[in-house]
């Protein structure tokens, strides 16, 4: 918002640009007609008739509403939901990883294509179940290792 400055007035106190302005003579009691839907103008710094006046720098309030308001203009844009897939993914990944890893593509791939909320779940969910699918497999790879060495070391004692 800016606070643009009322124009100089002349020394004479009228017009600083010389000009009379040209107003149509109405009788008395009578507003000037307005172009449909503009608002009358009112002198700068001026509050209209029966408006408590505004204190310095505080925008008057709206005599008139939003025209697009009464007829069903524009609505504001609802935001969307969390991806019901993202969420699933972080679950998943807790318990069954592979399943938070498909999950959390598929999510990814609707919330590109759709603008829903939860990327931040979906790539939780991809991040966890990956991590938990290397441990798996670490932990996999540990057993049959120690199984292997088990077995080859171990010596058959006979009693």
């Amino acid at each position: 918002m800016s606070d643009i400055p009322p124009p100089p007035s002349s020394p004479a106190g009228g017009n600083p640009y010389g000009q009379q302005p040209q107003q149509p003579q109405q009788p008395y009691g009578q507003q000037p007609q307005q172009p449909y839907g503009q608002q009358p103008q009112q002198p700068y710094g001026q509050q209209p008739y029966g408006q408590p006046a505004q204190p310095y720098g505080q925008p008057a309030p709206q005599a008139y509403a939003n025209p697009g308001s009464q007829y069903g203009g524009y609505q504001p844009v609802q935001a969307q939901g969390t991806n019901t897939l993202a969420i699933i993914s972080l679950v998943l990944a807790f318990v069954v990883s592979l399943g938070a890893v498909i999950t959390g593509h598929i999510a990814l791939g609707q919330i590109k294509r759709t603008g829903e909320g939860g990327r931040g779940l979906a790539l939780a969910g991809l991040i966890i179940g990956y991590a938990g699918i290397a441990f798996g497999l670490i932990y996999i790879v540990i057993l049959i290792i120690i199984g292997i060495a088990g077995a080859s070391s171990a010596a058959y004692y006979d009693y």
